[in-house]
């Protein structure tokens, strides 16, 4: 595979992109919050903490392996080859896929990437109209979502998330997609220290811990977002809580929108770093 002019765009587009992650600066509200969080889980002790996150990762391994395992997920993987044949009739497997264009593998994985977007949009909607049940399974549902949608953004770009190692990374994807935006660039700096120790697909050396406290942030930004969902539901119109509709299907559109754009950039790298190695 040639190194192309569009190759070398896109690769300086995500160095780019990778600086900023590196230049955030945290406010003063997210210093203030980080300081209180520190706070509350220094009172807690440090077994029943790991215990608790050993538990959060175990469910997490678990939703992944059911999702990869599901018979949609297989239609949306021969879905990708049957598209990916329309570009170069010689593929056949997912290893297949890095004989692709970045572009053509773009197109397929933001094919994916949107209508996951979508369902994050409906599925925040349906939250929106404030009835327990939504509330309750609006957390579980966006983790199938996202963890679905980071699935097929690796498959698109030839990684098959069935082999262990491939397995652990997307789950890290995932889990760095979803951190608060200062510790984001850490994340990216331990994926790529996965990158250069890795020896196979059949093994993964790196830790497999994935959670801890830091990543509860996104799981209180859901809790506000119930809460204002809640304060808002009984303002309607033409009997509909418009208001709390609009906050639960925007917060979960641009929850998903981070997430796919984390995993497609890191794919990307991933494609294009092999790409470069192979000259």
């Amino acid at each position: 595979m040639n190194w192309s002019e569009r190759d070398n765009q896109v690769w300086q587009s995500i160095k780019a992109w990778r600086e900023e992650l590196y230049e955030y600066e945290a406010n003063d509200l997210e210093h203030t919050y980080v300081k209180w969080l520190d706070y509350a889980f220094e009172s807690i002790p440090e077994d029943v903490q790991d215990q608790f996150f050993q538990r959060v990762d175990g469910w997490l391994f678990h939703m992944h392996s059911l999702i990869q395992g599901s018979q949609m997920q297989n239609d949306a993987r021969e879905r990708i080859l049957v598209t990916a044949r329309a570009f170069n009739q010689d593929i056949q497997t997912v290893e297949d896929l890095h004989y692709l264009t970045i572009d053509q593998l773009h197109y397929i994985a933001e094919q994916h990437a949107g209508r996951h977007r979508i369902y994050s949009l409906l599925q925040g909607g349906v939250t929106g109209t404030g009835g327990l049940v939504a509330l309750g399974s609006d957390l579980p549902a966006m983790l199938v979502i996202n963890l679905r949608s980071v699935q097929l953004i690796a498959i698109t770009y030839g990684f098959d998330v069935q082999t262990p190692f491939e397995m652990m990374t997307s789950l890290k994807v995932f889990h760095a997609a979803t951190l608060p935006a200062r510790l984001r660039a850490l994340a990216w700096e331990d994926l790529k220290e996965d990158l250069n120790k890795k020896d196979s697909n059949y093994f993964y050396d790196g830790s497999e811990q994935l959670t801890d406290y830091t990543w509860l942030e996104g799981s209180m930004k859901q809790a506000l977002k119930a809460m204002a969902i809640t304060m808002f539901k009984g303002k309607k119109w033409s009997g509909l809580p418009l208001v709390s509709i609009a906050i639960g299907a925007g917060s979960n559109y641009q929850l998903s929108r981070k997430i796919t754009d984390f995993a497609e950039k890191y794919y990307q790298y991933r494609y294009l770093r092999d790409k470069k190695n192979e000259q």
